[in-house]
């Protein structure tokens, strides 16, 4: 009687870890403004990074109200590192956001027009992970990048310069739909890819799938609705 055939060994599943560009940190009220420094950020908050000029200031801020901001810039809308919530204007840059993401829906829905949807990237580096010398990083790559849509998009990206450019990170969200590409926009211009609660506790989704992003943005989104107005905001570009 013929033996069983060997089966091979399934390789276990890899998650990629999430790609982290931007953290917002909640400052605590103890902490005085002169340890909120970049050099300082790593021995407070445990973030090796610069402070990243992300948020709007509220066009309603008195001149003595300027002292309260960090890395305040002239302009309109007049960016800065951060500051006391009341005095952010984080329900026009939700607006902007989702406004300039519709945009770029209607741009990316004309320039990938007949060609099917495509695997994001996360889904082969996964593989690639789990199992690194059959499946290697270059295979994955061109995988990837083998795919009508993505080729149309790199097209696109390739003759267009600056912000008419569709980021192939956000593919997935894009995929999703105008709606949801909006309104994932205009959260993530708020929440940042991870979040340092005041009591020193840490929101970050487990991977660039979108299921995972869309997660985080719950979890920021019901804290940062929920903080005191006097509760000071810093974005960080890690």
């Amino acid at each position: 009687m013929a033996k069983n055939p060997a089966r091979k060994a399934t390789p276990p599943a890899v998650t990629p870890t999430a790609t982290v560009s931007t953290m917002i940190v909640c400052v605590p009220d103890d902490l005085p403004r002169e340890s909120l420094t970049a050099h300082q950020l790593d021995r407070n908050f445990g973030v090796q990074g610069t402070l990243s000029p992300r948020f709007w200031a509220s066009p309603a801020m008195y001149l003595w109200q300027r002292g309260q901001m960090f890395g305040l810039r002239k302009g309109s809308p007049a960016y800065c590192a951060g500051g006391p919530v009341r005095l952010l204007d984080l329900q026009g840059m939700r607006q902007a956001a989702g406004m300039g993401a519709g945009i770029r829906h209607q741009l990316f829905s004309q320039v990938v027009h007949g060609t099917r949807p495509a695997t994001p990237w996360h889904v082969y580096e996964a593989r690639h992970l789990a199992d690194p010398t059959t499946y290697t990083y270059d295979t994955a790559a061109a995988d990837f990048h083998h795919q009508p849509r993505v080729n149309a998009i790199r097209m696109h990206n390739a003759a267009t310069y600056g912000t008419g450019q569709i980021a192939l990170g956000e593919l997935e969200m894009y995929q999703a739909g105008s709606m949801a590409y909006q309104h994932h926009s205009a959260l993530t211009a708020i929440a940042g890819d991870a979040l340092i609660s005041a009591e020193g506790a840490k929101l970050a989704p487990a991977s660039d799938a979108m299921a995972d992003r869309v997660t985080y943005l719950e979890q920021a989104h019901r804290l940062l609705a929920g903080i005191d107005p006097d509760q000071r905001l810093l974005a960080v570009a890690l």
